[in-house]
């Protein structure tokens, strides 16, 4: 391995470490999400703001097919839990965790529940979109 290759797998290595242990569920759930939307809906959803359209429009579908919310919960909360780390990555911010509740902590220091917007989103009351917009300062 080159010196380059090395320093380079170090740093990723590093990186991944540093990640605070409250990031170890949402991360997991995004990424499970990833797979299956790519898998199942032939959605690929690749971390960015714009993807977060098709989530939106994702559980918009889900909604209008009048899915019990129990049969969608996990569902939602993968959404969620992308959405979170969509913000994470556009931010700088960190997942922060309590009582089983996870939210995503900004540099500013606010804090931001995805997962219970992805809720919302079902209920036809909110917008991970727009969220990750408000979080980012409108640049999404």
């Amino acid at each position: 391995m080159s010196t380059t290759a090395t320093a380079t797998a170090t740093t990723a290595t590093t990186r991944q470490e540093t990640r605070p242990p409250a990031a170890a569920k949402p991360v997991r759930w995004a990424a499970d999400t990833v797979t299956a939307m790519r898998e199942g809906a032939r959605l690929r959803l690749d971390y960015s703001a714009r993807s977060l359209w098709s989530v939106d429009r994702a559980i918009e579908d889900i909604r209008r097919e009048a899915a019990p919310y129990a049969a969608v919960a996990t569902v939602l909360r993968g959404f969620g839990a992308y959405a979170g780390e969509v913000i994470v990555r556009r931010t700088g911010g960190e997942w922060w965790t309590s009582g089983g509740e996870h939210w995503v902590r900004t540099p500013d220091g606010r804090l931001w529940d995805p997962v219970e917007e992805a809720r919302r989103c079902y209920t036809a009351e909110g917008s991970l979109r727009l969220l990750c917009r408000d979080v980012s300062g409108g640049d999404g």
